[in-house]
């Protein structure tokens, strides 16, 4: 009962976990050898190129995000409030790299100003309520902490102003490989490291990346997948609890990109 009820713990903990990575230094390098070499010409995977008609505001975004039930082992809960309220106060030291710490706050990487904003996490309280007797004395914190939680953006652009801001996402990629400095809520955090990585090819069109940082002398890396669905760019930046604590990786659930790309069309 104690461990049930310090899996529900955990999973409560999820929800702020991004906004502590931005701040700490959670970025992503989902670097996986011929895997992302695919993608890392920099190129999105363009489906179509048919531009939105017309950009939605943030209260009709707020209605196509991800809720509870959509995501089969996810709790999906309301983004933290301590995430950066706009890109002002998101500074970079390197234009070029505007649209990628951008992505990584769920903030618009393009033009817009329309913005809504979810945390989906791994339940794994739920997991743990339905594990036996036996499996529960198995588990440890760390296992506990071994969960994947995925911040999700969404921002809606007039015209073809959704596909500027995926080739933004690309361009960006490209030109910080080398990493960059971002600050975010008045601290600052070193990139050290940017790849292109293969994505879901979700939507209309996407693109991937991952970072390089180092959490208390650990290496980190994040994943960030960008993905259009017609004039709607949604972002998702995965981080997970376990690395964070020991170094590591994380990687943006699929079952997550899909059913949010599913909700857009």
């Amino acid at each position: 009962m104690k461990r049930s009820s310090g899996a529900r713990l955990c999973a409560t903990a999820a929800v702020g976990a991004l906004s502590l990575a931005l701040i700490t230094g959670c970025s992503s390098d989902s670097d996986k050898g011929s895997s992302d070499e695919k993608g890392a010409k920099g190129a999105s995977d363009t489906k179509s190129s048919a531009p939105a008609a017309a950009a939605v505001g943030s209260a009709e975004l707020e209605k196509l995000l991800l809720v509870d039930g959509d995501v089969k082992g996810f709790k999906v809960e309301k983004a933290d409030d301590s995430l950066p309220a706009d890109k002002s106060a998101v500074k970079v030291d390197k234009t070029a790299c505007e649209p990628l710490a951008y992505a990584l706050s769920a903030l618009p990487p393009g033009d817009s100003d329309a913005l809504a904003r979810t945390t989906v996490a791994e339940d794994k309280a739920a997991s743990m309520e339905t594990a036996s007797p036996e499996d529960l004395e198995n588990v440890d914190m760390q296992d506990m902490l071994d969960m994947d939680v995925v911040l999700v953006g969404l921002s809606s652009y007039e015209g073809d102003g959704a596909q500027k801001a995926v080739k933004g996402v690309s361009d960006a990629v490209a030109a910080c490989g080398g990493g960059l400095s971002m600050t975010s809520e008045g601290e600052t955090q070193k990139l050290t490291k940017v790849t292109s990585a293969k994505g879901t090819q979700a939507g209309d069109e996407s693109t991937a990346f991952s970072v390089l940082t180092e959490v208390e002398g650990s290496p980190l890396t994040v994943q960030v997948e960008v993905v259009r669905t017609g004039g709607t760019v949604a972002t998702f930046y995965a981080v997970n609890l376990a690395a964070m604590s020991t170094g590591g990786k994380a990687e943006v659930p699929p079952a997550v990109i899909e059913a949010q790309a599913a909700k857009l069309k």
